[in-house]
């Protein structure tokens, strides 16, 4: 049996269990059903494929994917942001750096001037064709956003897999050596800030803690154990959805962490979920509400591609696509 064939069978088995919960979209009030006019981030998926396979995927990444964003589609999606004014390209997979055309995309991006996000796993830039996006990273002024589950690594690897922590360290400290996660010191040659922000996510179905203590508790305990400095952590809530859900799901945990979600539900953070203020685009150049959606098959609700966006008479602002899944961004203090 194929990938995609088995994927798109656990898909139907899970959105049959997810449909038996209370549905999300009677809990948005109609005033918050649609995005913005003016969108400020436009993130890229550009690729499936990534070096690792975490626990906590809600795509289903992993080395056996292939799926990559073809150079056409990168193009649009550059041609889309400069047309319609978007403030952040936001990259991330699976492991973009593991697309064919990511360095060409990232180098095309800085010549526009458009400012970037990269997510990235680090491991993969101590595999032989990776080891120099570090220092280009430096060179464009990417701010780079980094997943972290844990700061101490049995904690770590229980998610990522064995041999990923001291990897992920190593790139840590090369960064800052490079000058990032210094505050406003850390700068390159034209004088670009060198962001670097760390990402957590909770071990199974624990819930994340406040992300502000967290924040300080990294920052200690990076410093002290392993001299490495950073600038943001964000914590976010592992989504019902890809290679976690499916453990759920196989575990008989679904219920539980579902009710778990829905018992946590906060209102105040329905305003600023991504979905509102973002457009995600798949790796077939499909365009998606988020890039949780992305992990249940549900586009948008017009069926647009992102060339299509490309018609300055197609508006931006559209009727958003919920599913139970989302409330994963609205318990406690909210992941977007």
């Amino acid at each position: 049996m194929s990938h995609f064939t088995e994927h798109a069978e656990a898909n139907a088995e899970l959105s049959a269990a997810m449909a038996a919960f209370p549905p999300f979209a009677e809990r948005v009030e109609p005033e918050y059903r649609e995005s913005l006019e003016r969108l400020d981030v436009l993130q890229v998926n550009i690729t499936r494929q990534c070096n690792i396979a975490c626990r906590h995927c809600h795509l289903d990444c992993g080395p056996e994917r292939t799926e990559h964003m073809s150079r056409e589609h990168l193009r649009q999606c550059l041609d889309v942001f400069a047309a319609r004014d978007f403030k952040m390209l936001d990259i991330t997979g699976g492991a973009p750096e593991m697309n064919p055309n990511f360095e060409w995309f990232i180098r095309e991006a800085d010549a526009r001037g458009i400012p970037m996000i990269v997510r990235s796993n680090l491991v993969i830039h101590e595999q032989p064709g990776y080891e120099h996006y570090p220092a280009l990273f430096a060179e464009l002024g990417v701010n780079v956003v980094a997943s972290l589950p844990h700061y101490r690594e049995r904690n770590m690897e229980k998610q990522r897999g064995a041999g990923t922590f001291n990897p992920v360290i190593r790139g840590l400290r090369r960064l800052n050596e490079l000058g990032y996660g210094k505050g406003e010191e850390g700068r390159n040659a034209r004088g670009q800030l060198l962001q670097l922000d760390l990402v957590f996510n909770p071990a199974g179905t624990a819930m994340p803690p406040d992300q502000a203590s967290m924040e300080a508790e990294y920052k200690r305990r990076l410093l002290t154990d392993f001299g490495v400095t950073f600038d943001n952590l964000f914590t976010f809530t592992n989504a019902p959805g890809g290679r976690f859900a499916a453990a759920l799901l196989r575990a008989g945990k679904l219920e539980a962490y579902m009710s778990k979600l829905i018992g946590a539900f906060n209102p105040d953070t329905v305003p600023s979920m991504m979905c509102r203020m973002e457009l995600s685009v798949a790796p077939d150049g499909r365009l998606y509400d988020c890039d949780f959606n992305q992990s249940v098959g549900m586009p948008c609700s017009d069926g647009r591609m992102i060339g299509d966006l490309l018609d300055m008479r197609q508006p931006l602002k559209r009727r958003i696509s919920f599913g139970n899944h989302c409330y994963s961004c609205t318990a406690g203090a909210g992941s977007s």
